[in-house]
């Protein structure tokens, strides 16, 4: 259950993990708002229901969500982020308590996660939680730390599909060097200090390209101020293809969860600059498999962008110690274990299966 499925980082997640895991699962999309296009990655037949929440609090939205709960009979419900927080209190008013609440990152109204009102709202809905995820370990201090939760925290890797995004055969990177940018055009993903970066560097290398792929509110403004070389490719199927034909990808987000397009970037063996925020650091591994560097500083960004500009051998190692690093450790298999488990814990499945299997050895 979520706010929305349109395009996005949790979107493409939740697909994912639904592709992996509907042998042995059922999945039933619940959005609070509206669906998307993220709903063309889903398998055929997954069942997608739309409530058309407005904006705002009502305890009415609650009581038709609950009806809708209880006509399903959910073994499990996962709710995610803030706009899911609605079918936490609908579950338990359904006299569901298999709750699992999912964290992956936040949006310009609450970069941090660190709103007095959410906060105080996020500690009083975690007491009808039987279990939290988040997807870095950044995000498990800030629940433990900063929300206090008292339930458990497991923290999960997204993953990441290698075969799909595998390393271009044969590309020239000589000259042309193509910059790309994978994310919904929100404030909290800030493309505005890139756009200032960028163009101190085209000012030097006027054949740089720099690729914006992805769409959102902010996507007339960011026209506006883009500058030269600038290219808005707006929501794209082949973005394997795309991110293949990058030389260096960006992002300099405000904050992050753990972002997919980082990862991909990686599978694609292409170097990652990132701004040190959130899960990146936990990602990129500065001068090894990208660089780090503050937020909303483009001087520093310009300047890490000129130096891979200028140093082909250094992308590539770069770009191929990434690969390597995340063949190693964010796996989608490891992803839809780790989820399953906690689904089968919560359930009690695990205790069945247990009891089951200790009755069979009996025999």
């Amino acid at each position: 259950m979520l706010h929305s499925f349109s395009t996005g980082g949790l979107e493409k997640g939740i697909a994912s993990l639904v592709q992996t895991t509907n042998r042995e699962f059922e999945h039933i999309i619940i959005c609070i708002t509206q669906t998307g296009r993220s709903e063309e990655l889903l398998p055929a037949g997954t069942k997608v229901i739309s409530l058309g929440k407005s904006e705002g609090n009502s305890i009415l939205f609650i009581i038709k969500l609950a009806k809708v709960l209880k006509d399903l009979k959910p073994d499990v419900v996962h709710t995610r982020n803030w706009g899911g927080l609605d079918g936490i209190l609908a579950a338990r008013l359904a006299g569901i308590s298999a709750i699992v609440h999912g964290e992956h990152g936040w949006g310009v109204i609450d970069p941090n996660g660190l709103k007095l009102k959410r906060v105080l709202i996020r500690q009083f809905i975690s007491f009808f939680v039987k279990e939290y995820t988040c997807v870095s370990k950044q995000m498990v201090t800030w629940l433990c730390n900063d929300i206090r939760v008292k339930k458990p925290v497991t923290q999960i890797y997204n993953g990441v599909d290698f075969e799909r995004f595998s390393p271009a055969k044969g590309k020239e990177t000589e000259s042309g060097i193509v910059i790309g940018v994978v994310g919904r055009l929100d404030p909290i993903k800030d493309h505005s200090t890139l756009f200032k970066a960028f163009q101190i560097v085209r000012k030097k290398m006027p054949d740089v390209e720099l690729l914006v792929i992805g769409d959102g509110p902010e996507r007339e403004k960011l026209e506006k101020i883009a500058g030269k070389g600038v290219a808005f490719l707006g929501n794209r199927r082949d973005v394997p293809e795309l991110m293949k034909s990058m030389d260096i990808f960006v992002l300099p987000s405000l904050n992050e969860g753990i972002s997919n397009t980082i990862l991909e970037a990686m599978a694609a063996a292409v170097p990652v600059i990132a701004s040190n925020v959130g899960g990146n650091p936990e990602l990129v591994k500065d001068g090894i498999t990208g660089r780090l560097f503050e937020p909303k500083d483009s001087e520093t960004l310009a300047n890490i962008l000129l130096d891979y500009c200028q140093n082909t051998d250094k992308r590539k190692a770069h770009g191929m110690e990434a690969r390597r690093t995340v063949m190693g450790k964010f796996t989608m298999g490891n992803m839809s274990d780790q989820y399953a488990t906690v689904w089968k814990r919560i359930s009690n499945t695990i205790s069945l299966i247990q009891l089951n299997s200790d009755s069979a050895a009996g025999q």
